[in-house]
């Protein structure tokens, strides 16, 4: 490496202006017209459903005792008539009367409002915990990129930095050439190593050819016995004709 030369003034310091730039947190435009198109459609929701009730809450109530007066009368209109066609007066009571049909018409009503509105709470309830749940994971997820981005731009200045200072680092070699190649002990050693491949050879075929010649030794002893039997058999068989001979001589002499 190079060292520093005696008597040099003050070096230099140099700043990487790019490590002095702030880094851009802004939230990204495209993310905040999500969120708002999300919230007008939350916000649409509610109103339809809220406009809903209003229509379910806007029918007639009859009560079972107290049913309310026909369609078109209103408080402090008078009677078309108190007479009948007749010329008999009406029954006063009559418009007032209690009809059992309509009542329960107005009950299913009141049930069908009723499970209406707790529909709409448990939805509402499942939107608005959906939305906090996605805005959570969204400001997540946007920490997260950050931190990859401040990470990879660290990463990159430090890598730029470290190849700076490899380029400013001279390295010297010194090569030894003073050595004599020694084909002596290079052909000695060769010679050694055929040397110890033909002794191996050697006693690998004498080991052979020992074992060959045993083989050949008890073969040769085997067909011995072979041989001493069937000259026993021959002399036996030779012993067993001149016998018979014998007797046949014996036999024409009488």
């Amino acid at each position: 490496f190079r060292g520093p030369s005696r008597g040099a003034g003050i070096q230099e310091v140099s700043v990487n202006q790019s490590l002095l730039t702030p880094l851009n947190l802004e939230i990204d435009p495209s993310l905040q017209r999500v969120r708002r198109e999300e919230k007008e459609q939350i916000k649409t929701l509610n109103n339809k459903f809220a406009s809903f009730i209003d229509k379910v809450g806007g029918l007639p109530w009859v009560g079972p005792l107290h049913p309310g007066r026909r369609a078109g009368t209103t408080l402090g209109e008078p009677s078309e008539s108190l007479e009948g066609p007749s010329g008999h007066p009406r029954d006063p009571l009559g418009p007032c009367s209690p009809n059992p049909s309509r009542v329960p018409r107005y009950e299913e009503e009141i049930n069908h409002r009723t499970e209406k509105e707790n529909e709409f709470v448990l939805l509402k309830k499942d939107v608005d915990e959906a939305y906090m749940s996605k805005v959570e994971l969204e400001s997540r997820l946007e920490s997260l990129t950050d931190e990859i981005n401040f990470l990879r731009q660290l990463y990159d200045e430090e890598l730029r930095e470290l190849q700076s200072q490899v380029s400013d680092t001279s390295v010297v070699l010194s090569m030894d050439n003073s050595r004599r190649l020694d084909l002596d002990g290079i052909i000695a050693e060769v010679k050694a190593q055929y040397e110890d491949i033909a002794t191996r050879s050697r006693a690998e075929a004498e080991s052979m050819y020992q074992i060959k010649y045993e083989e050949l030794k008890t073969t040769a002893g085997k067909q011995g016995a072979d041989l001493r039997s069937s000259r026993s058999e021959i002399g036996e068989l030779s012993r067993l004709v001149q016998r018979l001979q014998g007797e046949i001589d014996a036999l024409k002499g009488q």
